[in-house]
């Protein structure tokens, strides 16, 4: 179960603080892109995420944008966001996060992963030995294989819940 299960859980990207990432004993984000910062195959960010990433640049945070999907979608999105980002990641898969972790410069124990989906962002994370955070998905995907995924993550996010997962960088 341990590999299902993230570090730490939040709602949304914006409950994500600096002294969050801090406690965490981190100073790097690889950050996913549908339903953490907007709703899927949107191009209009949530709002104050653009600000909010600009805070956590300001307080010494490296992030970095990293999607399953095409550049196309990725790029104009992290465009927004003055970020940098790569993209057709193949997650779970650990090479893209080992690719990140280089691109940033820095030891994957100072990395924290972000993103809605426990079987590539979480997963993906506990591969690369990195920590990682899980928020709640915002908006609803149409595709039946995103309906499979999140009806397999019940059970991870009701664990998550009832042990409140990461609670200890809260305090």
């Amino acid at each position: 179960m341990a590999l299902f299960l993230p570090t730490a859980a939040v709602d949304k990207v914006l409950d994500i603080t600096p002294k969050l990432i801090h406690a965490m004993k981190a100073r790097a984000i690889i950050l996913d892109v549908d339903n953490t910062l907007a709703i899927h195959g949107s191009q209009e960010p949530f709002k104050g995420t653009i600000e909010w990433a600009r805070a956590m640049r300001e307080n010494g945070i490296d992030i970095i944008i990293m999607s399953n999907n095409f550049k196309r979608r990725v790029a104009p999105f992290a465009a927004k966001y003055g970020l940098p980002f790569m993209y057709l990641s193949l997650k779970p898969l650990p090479l893209a996060y080992h690719r990140a972790k280089r691109k940033m410069g820095v030891k994957r124990s100072d990395i924290v992963v972000v993103g809605d989906q426990v079987f590539t962002d979480v997963i993906g994370a506990n591969l690369s030995f990195m920590k990682s955070i899980l928020l709640v998905p915002t908006g609803k995907e149409k595709s039946m294989s995103f309906a499979v995924r999140r009806f397999l993550e019940t059970p991870v996010r009701y664990i998550i819940k009832a042990t409140k997962r990461g609670k200890e960088y809260f305090e």
